[in-house]
């Protein structure tokens, strides 16, 4: 990697103002001065400004609970983004791996890592969603039969891929789909003749909503989380 590269990637900085501070002579790669931003930095090399080591952020992967009346984007907008609930370094890096619509609440993923997420919002790899819905009419059991063999949503051509609905009560239902057409959850119930009046999302693939946080707070995936990602 080169060393303008480096900096910027490990601190706040542009691009030019990497190479100002290489040409002002504080950055040290293993003790030496180094003034090149085409310098190529080892993973073994002590990179240091001033006197103050700097390592690589490196891909982050973030799940948070959103709560409702919030945006997934990285700008406020009429309602406010996600984005402005963290404070974390460099936020523009960032992007969400499954977006939810401003009235819905739960489970989304935050990372830096494009090839990661596509494989969670790619409908070819069939990463399944976890809803939990509440509705305003009552639920009948002939709802499961239809959910898996698939419905017509307004608008669209063909079918939906099968989905499994598993009913909780006479209001309330787990719904897991692998697509993420637009509204698509709400449609679905529509196109039953029925309406989402609430609705939380609780998993993405294997990886689970974290009980332990409450609505607007946020923490990095495990390890196991990340590789659960396939």
């Amino acid at each position: 990697m080169r060393l303008d590269k480096f900096i910027c990637e490990s601190t706040e900085l542009t691009r030019s103002m990497a190479k100002k501070l290489l040409k002002s002579g504080e950055v040290t790669c293993d003790g030496e001065v180094v003034k090149d931003p085409s310098f190529k930095v080892s993973a073994d090399m002590l990179i240091e400004v001033d006197g103050n080591e700097l390592t690589l952020i490196g891909e982050r992967y973030i799940m948070m609970h959103k709560p409702v009346d919030t945006i997934c984007s990285s700008i406020d907008e009429e309602y406010q983004s996600v984005f402005s609930l963290m404070d974390i370094e460099k936020p523009e890096v960032l992007h969400i791996a499954g977006r939810l619509d401003v009235d819905t609440t739960g489970l989304i993923l935050i990372t830096s890592d494009g090839k990661w997420s596509h494989k969670i919002t790619s409908p070819k790899k069939d990463c399944g969603k976890r809803y939990l819905v509440e509705v305003a009419d009552p639920l009948t059991e002939d709802l499961v039969e239809l959910f898996k063999q698939g419905l017509e949503l307004r608008g669209e051509d063909g079918l939906t891929k099968p989905a499994i609905l598993d009913i909780v009560d006479t209001h309330q239902a787990r719904l897991t789909i692998s697509e993420g057409k637009y509204h698509q959850v709400k449609r679905m119930f529509a196109a039953a003749g029925n309406k989402v009046v609430n609705l939380h999302r609780e998993a993405i693939g294997h990886i689970e909503l974290d009980p332990e946080l409450e609505e607007c707070e946020w923490r990095y995936l495990t390890d196991e989380e990340v590789n659960s990602v396939k």
